[in-house]
């Protein structure tokens, strides 16, 4: 019987991937990667391993999940060694649970090998810390889009004061702006959108909540794009963008 290692690759640039994730990724002899994972990951794969791509990605044909969990199944049954590459954190929107549901239900070892969440590292490429002592006690990680397309409650997200990091929103931003402004979250708060965080194709927007949605269209952003809104905000480097009237003061 073969073993499944749920890894998450990181936010993007292969080399945010961790040590343990490059070692353990030398030992599969099957890799299912998701859409969204560098394919410079798989430099640090055996040259014979199977690969095969089990696409994921927002508005788009998708690879069914139920599927991907058989075919985990099906090869370790055979033996093999099987790593599940995902983007970002398996256990951070990435149905790594679901997935490790499956297999332990299957009777297969699995084991997670954790890794950096775009929530973390995309807004860190701008300088932007999702934590701070003076600007925010902690924050949400919020995804926008979900199985039964139910919402958050916006509006008790708002008067929270942290921090909120919104994964696969930008389709919806501005219905997630109006719920926020209209539950009292003043129209001055910093906001960015940052897409294909990390990579060397990332572009970012960094304005305040009242503007985002319509400099987002501006600039043409989409998806994969990561929402953040807080004071946070305002740290972000000017070299990387921040808009004229956003006061790391104000």
């Amino acid at each position: 019987m073969g073993k499944v290692w749920l890894i998450g690759a990181g936010p993007g640039d292969p080399e945010l991937m961790t040590l343990k994730a490059a070692r353990t990724l030398r030992e599969a002899d099957v890799v299912l990667i998701d859409d969204l994972v560098s394919r410079g990951c798989l430099a640090h794969a055996r040259s014979d391993v199977k690969v095969i791509e089990v696409g994921k990605r927002g508005g788009c044909k998708s690879t069914p999940q139920e599927f991907i969990e058989r075919l985990m199944v099906q090869y370790a049954r055979q033996g093999k060694n099987v790593a599940r590459l995902k983007g970002g954190d398996p256990f951070v929107f990435g149905r790594g649970g679901e997935e490790q549901e499956a297999l332990r239900a299957a009777g297969i070892e699995v084991e997670v090998i954790p890794g950096v969440t775009a929530g973390i590292g995309a807004p860190a490429t701008l300088g932007i810390p999702i934590t701070h002592r003076d600007m925010a006690r902690g924050a949400i990680f919020i995804t926008a889009h979900t199985k039964d397309d139910a919402e958050p409650d916006w509006a008790v997200l708002a008067r929270t004061g942290l921090t909120l990091v919104i994964y696969m929103g930008i389709t919806r931003l501005e219905s997630i702006v109006g719920k926020l402004r209209d539950a009292g979250m003043p129209a001055t708060t910093a906001a960015c959108g940052i897409e294909n965080g990390t990579l060397k194709t990332q572009r970012q927007v960094v304005s305040t909540l009242r503007s985002l949605a319509e400099e987002l269209r501006a600039a043409d952003l989409g998806s994969p794009a990561l929402i953040v809104i807080g004071d946070v905000v305002r740290l972000a480097n000017e070299k990387n963008g921040v808009c004229p009237h956003l006061s790391k003061a104000a």
